[in-house]
């Protein structure tokens, strides 16, 4: 079958006023000539000396975009900003990574006089989630790569799932095979990937002395890999049902907010999951309530909002 994966680079890009800026110029990075010969032998070039969908992709009218998500809390309930990424796939791979650089953040930890500095994500991991989604999705679908932040992991999620006859499980034993070999071969010539299956290896490793393990999963037509945060509390399954089974009521639990909010002047989100032991969505979902019934007014915004009463 991986004739049909192919199929798709091999056919003519129906857009022929193509222009490569972002191609040449990171080409010209690594001292690599991106002449008409070396385009044909990279299969941007067809043999009828027209120009390809693989060329498409590289080229600065590129169709396809990446969107990224950045959400408060743990959940799709409240944006804190959107952004989406056009031209060339190799200008939506450094613009993405840029972004989500400045929103890893590094969290500093002190053992006597001794810092250590650790980011939010590895950014070897960013890197090869990042790279997976777009080389090996599959570009019969129209629909843009995504990535969503969250507060305590990242998203990467792309279109195709697993090459047909493949299970997850494959991978994990070492197979390796593109969905789209000419577009992997590009990658590889640009140092930006290596030629055999090594980026979910490399995730794993990334995170080999964090007590939370990156996830790999697959949906019907959907890949997604899933980054924890290392320097954020994650929300284990007992703290799960803990919340689920908690013997106080709702209306209680919004009573103790409002009495602690009376007593100390204000509450943070924080204050409220470690008053009522519940998770960050939830206590976004309490306060949120409390403020639309006006028993409480929110100041601030992200990690810097106060609830005060109203």
């Amino acid at each position: 079958m991986r004739w049909f994966y192919s199929l798709f680079f091999f056919s003519l890009s129906i857009d022929q006023e193509l222009t490569f800026h972002t191609l040449k110029t990171e080409m010209q990075k690594r001292s690599i000539e991106i002449g008409p010969s070396q385009m044909r032998t990279l299969k941007l070039i067809g043999e009828d000396g027209l120009y390809t969908n693989l060329a498409l992709l590289l080229s600065d009218q590129c169709e396809t975009t990446t969107k990224v998500a950045l959400f408060q809390g743990t959940d799709k309930e409240l944006f804190r900003d959107r952004k989406e990424f056009k031209g060339s796939i190799l200008k939506q791979l450094e613009d993405v990574y840029q972004f989500i650089d400045l929103v890893n953040k590094t969290k500093a930890t002190f053992s006597g006089l001794d810092r250590t500095d650790r980011r939010d994500y590895p950014e070897e991991a960013v890197r090869e989630a990042l790279l997976n989604s777009i080389v090996h999705r599959d570009y019969f679908f129209s629909g843009s790569n995504l990535v969503n932040v969250y507060e305590n992991r990242i998203e990467f999620v792309s279109l195709g799932g697993l090459v047909s006859g493949l299970e997850l499980k494959s991978i994990f034993l070492g197979v390796s095979q593109s969905r789209n070999p000419n577009l992997a071969a590009v990658f590889y010539r640009m140092r930006l990937i290596e030629s055999y299956g090594t980026g979910i290896g490399k995730i794993e490793r990334a995170y080999k002395a964090c007590p939370f393990q990156p996830e790999f999963e697959i949906a019907k037509g959907v890949f997604r890999v899933t980054l924890p945060n290392r320097n954020e509390e994650q929300e284990t399954e007992v703290q799960k049902i803990d919340c689920a089974n908690n013997d106080i009521s709702l209306d209680e639990q919004k009573n103790l907010i409002i009495q602690y909010v009376r007593e100390n002047g204000s509450i943070t989100r924080k204050e409220v999951e470690d008053l009522i032991g519940a998770g960050t969505t939830k206590a976004f979902r309490l306060l949120k309530e409390l403020c639309e019934a006006d028993k409480l007014e929110q100041k601030g915004s992200g990690k810097l909002s106060a609830y005060f009463i109203k």
